[in-house]
């Protein structure tokens, strides 16, 4: 077994980014020089130079990265830094899947080692950006493993699956989600800051009269002055860009925000009224036409903290979800926090138009106290909802149904129940029937005979021999029929990242034994009950283990 394994990083314009960076430095140091010594102010084109030398250093210490394991650990080095991570120190490697917004590199791989005190460090090299790439990937993370386990036993992982962490499972990272909710929520609070302020401008607004010509010149802010004035053209720009009336000879103001409605009533040449309060223009009247500012109060304000508080709930759904799940293992797939998005929704659709018409008091009448209790209530039992459908199922290895155990609180199959195979004539709710056929969504993950390319999306179960079927039916055309005297059953387990983004978070796996090839069928929990237990009764079906 070789003692070293290396990961170089080299691109083929290398050279080119140190001729850049040196030239970007000469510039500097000939500018500098020449500034000193004829005491002028430097050349404002000079900054040119330093930006590149930055620029082109920061681009080589990105290109520059290198990884070496040999007996005595890992060695990571760049351009301006380099670091020794000994074996001893290493607990585990695992892969960290992450998706890209390129569309084309939709996702990458990288290995990922775990300190002591579940620490945990990205390697900058291998990165694995296409599918094949994946081999070569896969080959330098079999060294490194190897490595690991011949010169730290004590550390090594002892099994040879390797975890795949991705934005699904339960070891991603929370960091992001808790920042993202900590700033709606200062946002929230913020916006609540300015309710007093702003309903008391509106109120001022409102009650504001017009000038007399006793009202002392210290007081005429509070009162409304009016001005006459002609419109010389209009500017109407895009919906949610800010259009403008123009006025002749740019008096009493040159131009005047409105909204894209106003712009389009008044025409040129229209002779208007402008109202004038605290020394802005508020109000454009003439022409049959009117425009008034928009003075946002209490109602405004506090549904717009209701909003951000509400759209808190998503990150913090996250953040739950992570914490219902902290007891699996890290690569495991955590269930979508989808319903919980569901239930803010549906709170949000009576929340809003009630902080809007009645921000300051929730209890104003009977019919306002009527409508927060009902909505306190729906949105009660929506998050209810969304606890129970968001559980984490746990599948029964017995019959391969999904239960909910321990403070999950909910069940599918019951453990030790036999599981409905199908019969002729019958209809489920997640099948459906032609003939005696169920078509149950199901999915092989390994290209085998029988799926060959991964075309299969169906398993079909009834009067003929179990197949897979590209279609949901009705009708056995294009199926390939299942070699059930070859697959045994082996376990039933819940989704891993390295089981790819195309399993839904709410299915669960078979890991069959094909002939000695180790083979994964995905299916609802449910569904997968339904087919594991048909193959299992079919005569001819090798007798099942470890389960």
């Amino acid at each position: 077994m070789t003692e070293t394994w290396e990961v170089p990083c080299s691109a083929p314009w290398r050279r080119a980014l140190w001729l850049s960076a040196g030239l970007g430095t000469a510039v500097t140091v000939l500018e500098a020089a020449r500034a000193t010594h004829q005491g002028t102010p430097p050349n404002p084109w000079s900054g040119i130079g330093p930006l590149v030398a930055l620029i082109s250093f920061a681009m080589l210490h990105a290109v520059s990265h290198r990884v070496t394991a040999d007996a005595d650990g890992v060695h990571l080095r760049s351009l301006l830094r380099r670091r020794h991570i000994p074996w001893s120190d290493i607990s585990d490697l695992r892969v960290r899947r992450m998706h890209t917004d390129n569309w084309r590199v939709p996702e990458t791989h990288r290995i990922m080692v775990v300190l002591r005190g579940r620490r945990k460090r990205l390697l900058p090299l291998p990165v694995c950006r296409s599918a094949a790439e994946l081999p070569d990937f896969e080959a330098k993370l079999a060294a490194l493993r190897a490595l690991h386990r011949r010169h730290a036993p004590a550390s090594a992982p002892r099994t040879d699956r390797v975890p795949v962490i991705s934005a699904r499972t339960a070891g991603r990272s929370w960091a992001g989600s808790l920042a993202l909710c900590v700033l709606l929520l200062a946002g929230a609070g913020t916006a609540l800051a300015f309710v007093p302020a702003a309903e008391t401008n509106k109120r001022a607004w409102e009650a504001a009269a017009p000038c007399t010509a006793a009202t002392p010149t210290a007081e005429r802010g509070e009162c409304l002055t009016t001005l006459r004035a002609e419109i010389e053209r209009t500017d109407a720009n895009r919906p949610k860009q800010r259009s403008w009336l123009y006025f002749t000879e740019g008096r009493p103001l040159e131009r005047l925000g409105v909204s894209r409605e106003a712009a389009l009533d008044f025409e040129a040449g229209d002779r208007v009224e402008l109202t004038v309060w605290r020394r802005e223009v508020r109000e454009v009247s003439g022409a049959g036409h009117l425009w008034r500012e928009h003075f946002p109060g209490a109602g405004d304000v506090v549904m717009v903290a209701a909003a951000c508080l509400l759209a808190a709930g998503l990150p913090g759904a996250r953040i739950l979800m992570r914490l219902r799940g902290r007891r699996l293992p890290e690569d495991e797939v955590l269930p979508s926090a989808l319903p919980f998005a569901g239930a803010l929704a549906g709170t949000a659709g009576w929340l809003l138009p009630l902080c809007y018409l009645h921000p300051l008091d929730f209890l104003a009448s009977p019919a306002v106290t009527a409508w927060t209790a009902g909505g306190s209530v729906a949105s009660a039992g929506l998050f209810a909802w969304a606890w129970y459908a968001s559980r984490i199922r746990r599948p029964d290895t017995r019959t391969g149904a999904g239960t909910g155990t321990g403070a999950e609180s909910g069940t599918g199959t019951a453990p030790g129940t036999a599981a409905v195979t199908g019969t002729s004539g019958t209809t489920g709710a997640r099948g459906t029937t032609a003939r005696g056929d169920v078509f149950l969504a199901a999915r092989f993950l390994e290209h085998t005979d029988y799926n060959p390319n991964g075309f299969g999306s169906h398993v079909v179960l009834g009067d003929g021999p179990p197949a897979v079927a590209p279609h949901r039916g009705p009708g056995r055309f294009a199926v390939k029929p299942l070699p059930v005297e070859r697959l045994t059953v082996r376990t039933v387990r819940r989704p891993r990242g390295g089981d790819g983004e195309a399993v839904p978070r709410k299915w669960h796996i078979a890991e069959l034994d094909d002939a000695g090839t180790p083979v994964r069928l995905a299916a609802a929990p449910a569904d997968l009950a339904r087919i594991v237990a048909e193959l299992r009764r079919r005569p001819g079906a090798p007798a099942e283990s470890g389960v």
